[in-house]
């Protein structure tokens, strides 16, 4: 064991592919890419650059040399500074025209939108795979009626895959905006000290369709084709707002399901996947607790209040820029992603291995239909020329007297017997029978869940490419 802290997130949590975006290595070899693209474009555009001096750059582009840059580090307290110096140790070549007319935040703030993109894109496919995962469980019980609940009191009934479709509509919502998000994501550029790119003006010799053409050349090796029109030395921190606003809204998606599975447990309706040699708690041995779930809601709750974090930053800046962001936006935007990539991988594991107890579901509905099916009774008898108020009254009466057993005797729901029993209904027990088929209470919960697929589907085909994904978890 470490004796250093250990993040979680990265330890037990989150998928590799996430670290990996938010790792040094893949952070410093972007800002070096940043270096390459802005000496490949300035040379393009008439500046004294030798291809030498590219090539010694792009051969040590990914050969980052760590120990150095930490040494330097020390001395200037300064990371970018540091690691211009120690790029510059590789390239002495290029030592000179490395970073030339930048600002640290060409590097720092260029490469937060290179990484920013590439997890939302990491988040994209798992959203669309926890979706497809539970699309699979709506089709499979879009008709299977089940006593439904507001306020968590027994309501009208609904069917399982009705419910279930409620879940996957929220995470369409933040597909929605997921992919609003990245289609409005724009690269920050090359702007200089306080925004007006001065300093690119002066090597340009006042050219100032150079200066816009040399931003428009970066972005566009970057992978990006449109840039901020104006910035202070950074971009913009509503910027990091919305993206982590984006991945509260799935967090709180997330939540909700996960607490549905967490009550449904309860009522032994569903279960959680569970492993051959998991162990549900150290003291109680029959314990089957749903700690997947338990563990969404943790990490989501993490997630929605780590939003908080960019809202604060984006309001406390200080004209052009001010250095209160940067060791906040060094926590609170990765671990946000590295959260929210643990919290879908959960969602995805969990939807594809529910376990479903339809006689539990059916037990549940039969002790509360004999309440709901008595306006349909009541219907039934008057068409047969029962008197409405009489029969309502002796309806009441029978209710609070099957009521009270149940609550006070811990009795069984009798208050169809007592129906049958009485003759001022009339009824036989096979009458009763088919006036309680669940599936009759449960209005358009079938169509509308079947209609809802047909669309859900649509989206699924036109991201065909993204599913598929096998998630791993852990712990």
């Amino acid at each position: 064991m470490s004796e250093r802290y250990e993040n979680p997130l990265c330890k037990r949590y989150a998928g590799a592919e996430m670290q990996y975006i938010f790792s040094g290595d893949n952070k410093f070899s972007t800002w070096r890419k940043l270096w390459v693209a802005l000496a490949e474009s300035q040379k393009e555009l008439g500046l004294d650059i030798s291809d030498g001096q590219i090539g010694e750059m792009k051969a040590h582009q990914n050969d980052v040399n760590y120990v150095t840059a930490e040494r330097y580090e020390a001395e200037t307290r300064h990371d970018v500074m540091a690691h211009i110096l120690a790029y510059g140790e590789q390239c002495p070549a290029a030592k000179p025209i490395i970073h030339l007319g930048a600002t640290s935040c060409y590097v720092g703030d260029n490469t937060d939108i290179i990484l920013q993109r590439s997890a939302l894109l990491r988040i994209k496919k798992l959203l669309l795979n926890a979706v497809a995962a539970l699309y699979g469980f709506v089709e499979r019980y879009q008709s299977l009626p089940c006593l439904a609940y507001t306020h968590f009191q027994a309501a009208q009934p609904t069917t399982l895959g009705k419910r279930a479709a409620l879940w996957i509509q929220d995470l369409l919502f933040d597909f929605e905006r997921l992919t609003f998000t990245l289609e409005t994501l724009r690269f920050p550029g090359c702007k200089g000290t306080t925004g007006t790119g001065a300093s690119f003006l002066s090597l340009f010799d006042g050219d100032h369709e150079k200066v816009k053409e040399l931003e428009r050349k970066i972005a566009s090796r970057m992978g990006f084709d449109k840039i901020y029109p104006v910035g202070g030395q950074t971009y913009s921190r509503k910027v990091d707002y919305d993206t982590l606003s984006v991945l509260s809204g799935i967090a709180q998606s997330a939540y909700k399901f996960s607490n549905d599975i967490r009550l449904l447990s309860h009522l032994k309706e569903v279960d959680e996947p569970f492993g051959d040699a998991q162990v549900g708690s150290s003291a109680m041995a029959y314990k089957r607790n749903p700690m997947r779930s338990e563990r969404i809601a943790s990490l989501a709750r993490y997630i929605t209040v780590n939003a908080l974090n960019p809202a604060l930053t984006a309001s406390a800046q200080w004209f052009e820029r001010t250095l209160d962001d940067s060791a906040n936006r060094r926590i609170s935007i990765p671990e946000a992603f590295l959260a929210t990539d643990a919290v879908l991988s959960l969602v995805i594991n969990v939807a594809g291995g529910l376990t479903v107890y339809p006689r539990m579901i059916e037990k549940h509905l039969r002790e509360e239909l004999p309440f709901m099916a008595t306006e349909t009774i009541l219907m039934h008898c008057v068409k047969k020329g029962g008197d409405r108020q009489l029969l309502h009254e002796r309806l009441r009466l029978h209710s609070l007297e099957a009521a009270k057993q149940i609550k006070l005797d811990g009795g069984e729901n009798d208050l169809l017997g007592r129906i049958l029993g009485d003759s001022a209904f009339g009824l036989t027990e096979e009458e009763l029978n088919a006036l309680l088929d669940a599936a009759k209470f449960t209005g358009r919960a079938a169509e509308q869940t079947e209609e809802f697929l047909f669309e859900t589907k649509k989206v699924l085909d036109a991201n065909k490419d993204l599913l598929g994904e096998s998630v791993n978890i852990t712990v």
